[in-house]
Order: structure tokens, then sequence, then C-alpha cells
């Protein structure tokens, strides 16, 4: 994966960074101990989310009102404290064993506008990257998360997370952090959360059997052994694209009454991608990843979001927007009963496992609209702007359709703003810049 090293904007950072560490506020019961991880969520393990929340200013808040509440808040979920092991069959496994989290603080000679201005801009688009703090798994001292608290000199701050995406999706990663913004307002004790039973877990080794069919939306990457990490073939950058409220609402003014924002900017980014591309074959079937139906306030964090695949029979690039809408909304084929057919097989023939790249093994449309990004409260603010985005992206990319500051139903006929934060090769990248803001007014 391309490094932000050379990137201007990290030393505005890391000049005075502080590492501390949180533990659980108890001891971790014994049955709680071993954490067993899904077949989805170690299709995943490769992905890395990160979020930024920016607070425009936050009196009073001290280093150590961050910290107090997740004392309690790990104590809720106690496999964020512990480690990465394996199992005497080589599964990968989490040990509560109520290690902790690292704690990253820091301080920035800019303020929240004058960062922002230069995130949303062309210069910087991995300006948001540094304010989450990069990870990887596999190593016995690195973590399933990391927040990182940055002050501005304004008064502003912001809260950053990184998250392994084998311990939850990005649902389960907003409600930690909200979780946690609530115990700070209120520290009395919070119920428990549900914690799904065993049987939906599998204790048999991670070996992929060679003779069923993969996933369309992953793609096998040779074994990473315990650094989990997988390189990119080019170099990949993230950009975020910031869809106002009246332009969303022009866009489905043309749709059928039950079609989102997210299906729409899905179907104009692949139409636009596919033009893009030198071969449009590439194009011609996408990934898309949605939110599983119901509450999840209370779950326990797990991989729950649900994937699926259109496939066009048609050129991609010459097509109506409305077609492409058409092919998401109503002739996704849903493939997560695959991975369980395919993963945790007893391997007899010796053949060495495999590792999945699920992310842009082909273009990947992500649908968090329904994401509580904006539920998060310090000292009775809520973040002015919030971004998301995935590390260990592949090489197709990813895209990813987020809630604005402003998100929310303002009449029948109005939808709210949109955040669109891709992650592409450099090069497409750069040429999707141009065809959207041509074709569509979108920047």
């Amino acid at each position: 994966m391309a490094s932000t090293s050379t990137n201007p904007v990290i030393h505005r950072t890391k000049s005075s960074m502080r590492l501390s560490s949180v533990v659980p506020a108890t001891v971790t019961a014994e049955e709680h101990k071993v954490h067993e991880l899904t077949n989805m969520d170690l299709a995943l393990k490769l992905h890395y989310i990160k979020g930024v929340y920016y607070f425009s200013r936050v009196e009073g808040v001290t280093s150590y009102d961050l910290k107090k509440p997740m004392f309690q808040l790990l104590q809720l979920y106690f496999p964020a404290a512990g480690r990465v092991r394996r199992l005497e069959n080589g599964r990968p496994f989490i040990k509560c064993n109520d290690s902790g989290v690292r704690i990253v603080e820091a301080r920035c000679d800019e303020t929240v506008d004058e960062w922002l201005a230069m995130a949303l801009g062309d210069d910087h688009d991995s300006s948001f990257d540094v304010l989450a703090y990069n990870q990887a798994l596999g190593d016995p001292d690195h973590l399933d998360i990391s927040p990182l608290f940055t002050w501005f000199k304004c008064g502003g701050m912001s809260v950053g997370i990184s998250w392994a995406n084998v311990l939850g999706d990005a649902f389960s990663a907003s409600t930690f952090i909200n979780l946690w913004g609530k115990i700070m307002a209120d520290p009395v004790p919070h119920k428990s959360l549900h914690i799904p039973p065993d049987s939906a877990k599998s204790k048999l080794p991670l070996s992929v059997h060679p003779n069923l069919i993969t996933p369309s939306f992953l793609k096998r990457v040779d074994s990473v052994g315990d650094l989990w990490l997988t390189p990119n073939n080019c170099r990949m950058k993230t950009h975020t694209f910031h869809v106002h409220a009246e332009k969303i609402n022009q866009f489905l003014s043309d749709q059928k009454p039950k079609v989102s924002a997210f299906e729409v900017l899905s179907a104009i980014i692949w139409k636009s991608l596919s033009k893009i591309k030198e071969n449009a074959e590439e194009t011609r079937m996408v990934s898309l990843c949605k939110n599983k139906s119901g509450e999840r306030q209370l779950e326990f964090p797990s991989n729950e979001m649900v994937w699926s695949t259109v496939e066009a029979d048609f050129w991609v690039a010459e097509a109506e927007v409305s077609e492409l809408v058409e092919l998401i909304f109503n002739k996704r084929k849903y493939e997560n009963y695959m991975i369980e057919d395919m993963m945790g097989n007893d391997n007899e023939s010796g053949e060495e496992s495999s590792d999945f790249i699920a992310y842009g093994a082909k273009l990947t449309f992500v649908n968090l609209e329904e994401i509580e990004i904006y539920e998060l409260e310090l000292k009775g603010q809520k973040p002015v702007y919030v971004n998301y985005s995935i590390n260990g992206v592949g090489d197709e990319g990813v895209v990813l359709v987020l809630p604005g500051p402003k998100c929310g139903k303002q009449g029948n006929d109005v939808d709210g703003d949109r955040i669109v934060t891709v992650v592409l090769p450099e090069n497409q990248l750069a040429h999707l810049k141009v065809e959207l803001q041509k074709n569509w007014y979108i920047a």
C-alpha cells in the first residue's frame, strides 16, 4: 500500500505526539477470554477502517476526559483490548487478555477550517489519513483499534479512529466511538452488548477449498503470513467529493421513488470510470456492500454488511445512468453465503491457505448512508465534518457514500448532502476528477 510518509502535512501533527495506553475497567471474565473470528471476519482481515471526526471548538476537554470513558468502553468491547493469536490448527483468534489500546495525542499548527480546506483540496488528498493512526495486524504488539486525538490551534479538535476490519465493519466502528461519547457524557454503567452465540463461528482451520468457486467480490492473494498487509500493483490515492443536497435532489428527480443517493452516485461513478478504463470489460461487474437491516446499537462488533455483485451485459460507458441504477437496485447477486462454503474446510491435501482482498477486488461501492457518524458528541458539541475511508484496498478501487454534514430529510423531495470518498489508482483518480467536474458538476 502506498505510504503517506512523504506527505508534507504529517510533520504538523507528529511534532508533538504523545502515546499512552488504556485497558478495560475490569478483568475480562474467563468465558470471554477467547474471541473466535467468523469466516467473514477473516475474509476481511487485510482491510482497515479509518474515521476522522472534526469539532470546531471544544471547551474544557482534557486528555484525562478523553481517556476516562475508554476504560468502561473497553469493558464492553473487550476484544478491542486483546491481541491476535493463532489456535493450534493455525486459525487466528483474538485473545482477550486486556492488553489495552494505544491512545495517540497530537497538536496541530492549523485551525480546523484551514486543515479542512487543505484536506478537501487537490493538493493534499491524504490529509484525512494522517489524523487516524496507521497500523497493521499480525505483529503481537499491534492493536485492533487506535484512537488519535488531535488539538488544533483554534481550540477545535479531531477524533481519529483506526479500526481493524477483522473486528467488525464500519457500522461497528461508528457505534463504538458513539458509545465512547455517551459514556463521557453519562458515565453510569451501560448495558452489556449482545454477544452472538459461538455456533455462528467456526473453529476449523482457515483453509480454502481449492475446488470451490471464490465469491466474485473477493480476490485470492498469496497468504501474507503473520503481518496482515498486502501491497498494491500501483500507487493508490484517496479523494473526497462533497455532493450538496441540491445536486442530490436533482439526480433523484428522474429516478424511481425508492432509489437513494447511493444508487445514483454509484451509477454515475461506475459510468465515468468505465469511460476512463482502457479495458471496458473490467468494469462490467462491480461489487456492492451495504448495511444489514435492523438495529445494531447494542450489538457486539461484527462484519454483518451484505455483499453482492451486479454485472452489465452492455457497454457501461455508453449506458444511461438510469439503466445502471436499475441494475444496482434490482439485479444484485448476494454472495455472503458463499464464504461459508469456501472457507473453513479441513484441508487434507496440505494445500497452503489463501488470503483475500474484498474492497477493490472489483470496483466496490460501499453504502454508508445510514451510518450515524454525526451522533458523536463531545461536551455537547457534534462534529462539523466526518470522513471515513478504508486502507488495504485492491487495485480496482473503492467508493464510499457517506452522509454529509447536513444530511437528513429536509422535506418530501429533498435529500441531504453526501460525502463520497474514493480510493483509486492515482492516474484513474485524476481522470475521474475531471470527468465528474465536466459532466456532472461534482467537485
